[in-house]
């Protein structure tokens, strides 16, 4: 299926005020063949953002009853694996890392062109692990990681659902299994996001929530081991695809 003919299926969010912009912002998805829904402030998104069937949220971070923020944290709690792009005119570096701590995927500053838009969306979308060359499956010694299902699966019967981008980093840990990877790296390579001059404990913040997922010990860590000055390592044997 062409990337065009999955976008028809696809459908997505849109809340901000702006009605010229989410105006715009909803023509232009449209237009390049996506379903939408949308809402102008912060009590109809957050219904919508919590109730609504869709396959990513584009979400400003200023909106009429509410920090839009306060929206994010609470849709990661409830819907954990949903993908969100923040709309937002804080260009400043530390409004820009509240939304990526907050569990953003990524972020777009205004002024924004569409295409840049678009390109952002096609993007996050693209990285739902659906692909049959890259990692599927991580062992674990009490179970095993399904990253086309994005769950952790116990051999006791429980399960842990696990958020695209908690997927994304499992997949580039254990696909690098036994290598000190740096926050810069992960950064770059699962948040595709340019490192230089961002200070961010999101990397962090997510493997924390991860080992918690995986029954980690957070204090002696047997899976995502922290290397001291040079970031994090997957050491919990080999993968299998």
């Amino acid at each position: 299926m062409s990337y065009a003919e999955d976008a028809m299926s696809r459908r997505i969010l849109t809340i901000e005020d702006d009605t010229a912009i989410r105006r715009g912002v909803v023509d232009a998805l449209r237009f390049a063949g996506f379903k939408t829904l949308e809402a102008g402030d912060l009590r109809r998104g957050r219904d919508l953002a919590l109730r609504a069937e869709y396959d990513l949220l584009l979400l400003d971070l200023v909106l009429p009853g509410g920090d839009g923020l306060d929206l994010l944290v609470e849709l990661r709690r409830q819907r954990p694996t949903v993908p969100v792009i923040v709309l937002t005119a804080r260009g400043e570096e530390a409004d820009r890392v509240r939304g990526l701590d907050g569990g953003a995927d990524d972020y777009v500053v205004k002024p924004f062109s569409v295409k840049e838009l678009l390109a952002r969306v096609e993007a996050v979308l693209r990285r739902s692990p659906q692909r049959a060359d890259e990692l599927t499956e991580v062992p674990l010694s009490d179970g095993q990681v399904d990253l086309l299902r994005r769950e952790v699966r116990f051999t006791d019967g429980s399960r842990e659902e696990l958020s695209e981008r908690e997927a994304e980093l499992i997949r580039y840990l254990a696909g690098n299994a036994s290598r000190a990877i740096s926050r810069d790296e992960i950064l770059q390579n699962v948040w595709r996001l340019t490192p230089e001059g961002l200070t961010t404990r999101t990397i962090d913040m997510h493997i924390a929530r991860l080992r918690d997922k995986l029954r980690d010990n957070a204090q002696r860590p047997r899976i995502i081991a922290t290397v001291r000055g040079k970031g994090y390592m997957w050491s919990n044997g080999a993968p299998s695809c």
